[in-house]
């Protein structure tokens, strides 16, 4: 099973043929533009949190601050400790056009792995005048990817922390204020690298984790540096033919112990994010061997996943997933559906839009149960 690490995770309906793939215009659903949140709210835990148990119970309309009230003490609360990289800079080519820059990756030696948006794309070689002072060179091409050398009389990290402009989603249709530059990382926030924030996250602030604390829910952390894929559209319409972009996870030693106690003492683990689930199940199948499975195997690991979760692929790591509601025909919402069941999602998505609940980034939450059956498909490729 560690072919998933390469490459996608090929997947049927729910214990079905598994070569009887799940089609992207089978995740479609209609969004009236007003419900995308363009700002966040005053308070991070005033956000609304639609609950859905599994099976047919019925969904519950609530909010993130009565989180300490629906976990229970012994649960564990897995946040992912990215932290989003003021990725977006501007500058001049040679010929006077000008480009615009969003660094998905930073490299050893100040190079980066980066997109670049210009009129006519530059070759290797040429060089960039970039606003706030240095140049870069266009080092080579890499699919939709560049690699560029900045030269630009610091750390590029440091330089960016300086220069750089947050790069918010395509959906929020204004240019970063000065509230996004705390409002779109999470408080716990550490280990720079994302250029989008793992939204989940956002809705917890210092009161709300005192109040979890005080409840007895305990916390761990994963990395997984976000990167600008994630807004990328899927551009095929089976599913088998999609390939997920590459990002960096650390899944550490202290987080494996927490969540094998957790289990051992009957408690649950819950997932705070998509990417969460997308560590800590890249973790388990890296961690398994010919004979061995289930959460058990889980190990420590760090490096690069492309783990692609849609329907029939059978979650193992987590008990619960707390996450923002996703883009139409995106591969988060096939994740999700995989976990809850695609009816389960669907139905609780009619009814966050006819209650008229905030979408994407800066939205309202769901914290979603486990379909009570769920069939584990072998990956393909």
């Amino acid at each position: 099973m560690r072919v998933a690490m390469s490459g996608t995770l090929c997947a049927g309906t729910p214990c079905g043929d598994s070569e009887t793939c799940v089609k992207k215009s089978e995740f479609h659903y209609e969004l009236p533009e007003a419900l995308i949140a363009q700002a966040p709210l005053a308070q991070r835990s005033a956000s609304r949190l639609l609950v859905v148990p599994a099976a047919d119970a019925p969904l519950r309309d609530g909010h993130v601050r009565d989180l300490p009230s629906l976990l229970q003490p012994g649960d564990l609360l897995v946040f992912n400790d990215t932290r989003v990289i003021p990725a977006r800079v501007f500058g001049t080519k040679a010929t006077g056009g000008r480009v615009e820059i969003l660094v998905e990756r930073l490299l050893p030696d100040n190079h980066a792995r980066v997109q670049i948006g210009t009129s006519k794309t530059p070759k290797p070689g040429s060089t960039i005048a970039l606003d706030g002072g240095g140049e870069a060179m266009v080092l080579e091409r890499d699919g939709a990817f560049h690699r560029l050398r900045f030269d630009v009389g610091d750390a590029l990290e440091s330089w960016l922390l300086r220069v750089g402009r947050l790069p918010l989603p395509p959906y929020i249709r204004r240019e970063p204020g000065t509230d996004d530059a705390e409002r779109y990382q999470t408080v716990f926030a550490r280990e720079i690298g994302a250029v989008a924030a793992p939204t989940a996250g956002l809705h917890f602030d210092d009161a709300l984790l005192e109040a979890l604390r005080a409840r007895g829910v305990a916390f761990g952390h994963v990395t997984l540096h976000v990167g600008a894929g994630t807004f990328q559209p899927m551009r095929v319409d089976d599913v088998r033919d999609h390939r997920m972009h590459s990002e960096w996870i650390n899944v550490g030693a202290e987080l494996v112990a927490s969540i094998r106690a957790t289990r051992a003492a009957g408690g649950r683990v819950i997932a705070v994010g998509t990417t969460v689930v997308r560590a800590l199940e890249s973790a388990l199948l890296e961690s398994e061997r010919p004979g061995e499975g289930g959460i058990d195997a889980l190990q420590p690991f760090a490096g690069e996943t492309r783990i692609f979760i849609f329907p029939g692929y059978r979650v193992r790591s987590v008990d619960a997933l707390m996450t923002n509601f996703h883009l139409p025909e995106s591969t988060l919402l096939m994740l999700v559906s995989a976990f809850a069941g695609k009816g389960r999602v669907f139905e609780a998505y009619a009814h966050a839009v006819a209650a008229k609940y905030r979408f994407f980034s800066y939205g309202d939450a769901m914290l979603l149960f486990p379909q009570a059956e769920q069939c584990q498909t072998a990956p393909g490729r």
